[in-house]
């Protein structure tokens, strides 16, 4: 038993969880492991929607935590693939929402839990103003439709000769 077992068996742990794992890597994990993880958190927001893991994670019963939910448009990695979608800028300004709060209220209705950061209070504040509404099934369907590219690639992480490619 792994020490994530004896953690759970001691009452240490109720249960455990992964990042960034592709549908593969939790196959794999799933035919070895005497304890299932509860949740993998990924990068995954409007423009990287990750719908066959998502779809994979809820058969396996595997809750899905979005990283990245803005596109994190960092100096060393990120885009603009989400902030600057005309699409998510047409639908925050027919519902008088913010892009952030249309692209984290998509995230929250397709049943993830989301990692935002933000240092500036007033988004804080913002990005927490997303229950109280929500996105037509037309509006869902049409950000169904954003062109798709993951932000981070982890290649610097990835041998060349390894079995895994992301």
């Amino acid at each position: 038993m792994g020490s994530h077992g004896k953690c759970c068996r001691l009452g240490l742990a109720k249960s455990i969880g992964v990042s960034n794992f592709s549908c593969k890597k939790l196959s794999q994990l799933l035919q070895y492991a005497t304890i299932p993880p509860d949740v993998n958190q990924v990068e995954m927001n409007a423009a990287w929607q990750q719908v066959k893991l998502r779809e994979f994670c809820r058969e396996k019963g595997i809750h899905v935590s979005a990283w990245s939910p803005l596109g994190a448009n960092g100096a060393i990695w990120g885009s603009l693939a989400v902030v600057e979608n005309p699409l998510l800028k047409e639908i925050s300004a027919a519902k008088g929402k913010s892009l952030a709060q249309v692209a984290l209220r998509w995230l929250h209705q397709q049943g993830v839990s989301i990692v935002v950061r933000s240092f500036n209070k007033e988004r804080m504040k913002e990005n927490l103003q997303i229950f109280d509404w929500q996105l037509s099934d037309d509006e869902i369907a049409k950000i169904g439709q954003v062109p798709q590219r993951r932000g981070f690639s982890g290649q610097s992480f990835v041998h060349h000769d390894g079995p895994y490619k992301s």
